[in-house]
């Protein structure tokens, strides 16, 4: 396979990525802003295919209805000429101070319908530009004390909002599905939806459940101490990965939106192997974008940006590259076999078996061997561990 990236290998960026000026909570900006038809251009030239965005990246808040046609047609016009396009839309409701209380649980009422105003309008455009993904992250939708917020009374108003926008995109005939990205804090001390897990069960309390899926990111489920594979295989099991944001993260630490690999390289490999290849019980590979969203390091410039970006794309494709040469491997398949990997796709009651049936057959437990395990009977993981470690490195 090629290590050049093209845009059948569907990366994309987001404009908010690309464009970091480096600031963060103890420094200004370390770059100047970039131009959003530039960082299409040097997109397409990298190779990449899509282009992401929040409303705010692309026009200022604020901006009059004037100012923002200008972006959106200088976009426009930067897609037709190099053939990037918008998988993705999403909205910011984080960074004004009305949203210092969030969006859409704020406590005071009116700022809630002002952000749904601020959705329901760039919704409008993402359709409009093509996407098909609206991505939700309620970076203010929390607390940073207990008494401040009634968390019921919040996830009600959640899925209130989450219930008119899916009314929205089925009323205006919209191809778009929705995907909340869950994050366990920062910038809010504990924001709702923490995790994978807890939007999954959120997503099941909607009207439209089939309309809302999930965004999951490296660096947030990385932060909560999760194992970002064990989500990714959990949101394909479930059918609900409907977009992704890949970083690299080290630890449970702030967010660090590293280069994707250049946190966990372990998890990042164990991580395309599933996207690429799906799991042993049958669960499937992702087709979606594969989509970054990480910071290019503030001690850069703007060479460096691009450096970072295609860093990110090329780290993808050598893992790629490196979980199909593990797969390949028949010392491999044979490790698996020994670790009885597939085994665990087959269902512990025969067909038709009823508790009854179990109850009564002696094998499976009072002529069972439970002893022969002391000692004896290993599963082998750490060899197989070992394997993909030698492939990862290049060793094999």
């Amino acid at each position: 396979m090629t290590l050049t990236p093209t845009p059948t290998d569907r990366f994309s960026f987001g404009l908010w990525t690309i464009g970091y000026n480096g600031t963060d909570p103890f420094g200004g900006p370390t770059r100047p802003a970039l131009d959003v038809v530039h960082a299409v251009e040097k997109l397409a030239e990298l190779g990449a295919y899509g282009l992401t965005f929040h409303d705010d990246d692309l026009f200022a808040f604020g901006s009059t209805d004037a100012e923002r046609q200008k972006q959106i047609d200088r976009l426009k016009q930067a897609m037709d000429d190099t053939g990037i396009v918008v998988p993705m839309v999403t909205t910011n409701l984080f960074s004004a101070p009305v949203f210092k209380d969030g969006g859409f649980t704020s406590n005071d009422r009116q700022v809630r319908r002002f952000a749904l105003r601020k959705v329901l309008r760039n919704i409008d455009l993402a359709a409009e530009l093509g996407a098909t993904t609206f991505v939700m992250w309620g970076g203010r939708e929390g607390a940073e004390y207990d008494t401040a917020k009634d968390v019921q009374a919040a996830l009600e108003r959640y899925r209130e909002a989450v219930n008119l926008l899916g009314q929205y995109v089925t009323d205006k005939g919209y191809d778009m599905r929705f995907a909340i990205e869950p994050k366990p804090n920062e910038p809010r001390g504990d924001i709702l939806l923490p995790t994978l897990g807890h939007a999954l069960a959120f997503i099941e309390s909607l009207e439209r459940p089939e309309l809302v899926g999930i965004n999951p990111e490296v660096g947030h489920e990385q932060m909560a101490g999760l194992n970002f594979t064990a989500g990714i295989a959990q949101a394909l099991y479930h059918g609900k990965l409907y977009h992704i944001d890949l970083n690299g993260q080290r630890g449970i630490k702030y967010d660090q939106d590293l280069v994707f690999g250049h946190g966990d390289l372990h998890n990042a490999f164990s991580l395309v192997d599933l996207l690429e290849h799906g799991g042993p019980g049958g669960v499937p590979a992702y087709d979606g974008p594969r989509h970054f969203d990480y910071k290019p390091s503030r001690t850069e410039d703007e060479s460096g940006v691009w450096d970072s970006a295609a860093a990110n794309m090329r780290m993808y494709l050598l893992l790629k590259e490196r979980a199909q040469a593990f797969r390949a491997d028949p010392e491999v398949q044979e490790a698996l076999a020994a670790a009885k990997v597939s085994e665990l796709a087959e269902p512990t009651l025969n067909e038709g078996e009823s508790y009854d049936d179990l109850l009564s057959d002696r094998a499976s437990y009072e002529d069972f061997d439970a002893d022969s395990y002391f000692g004896n009977r290993g599963f082998g993981f750490v060899r197989l561990h070992q394997l993909a470690a030698e492939h990862l490195m290049g060793a094999r």
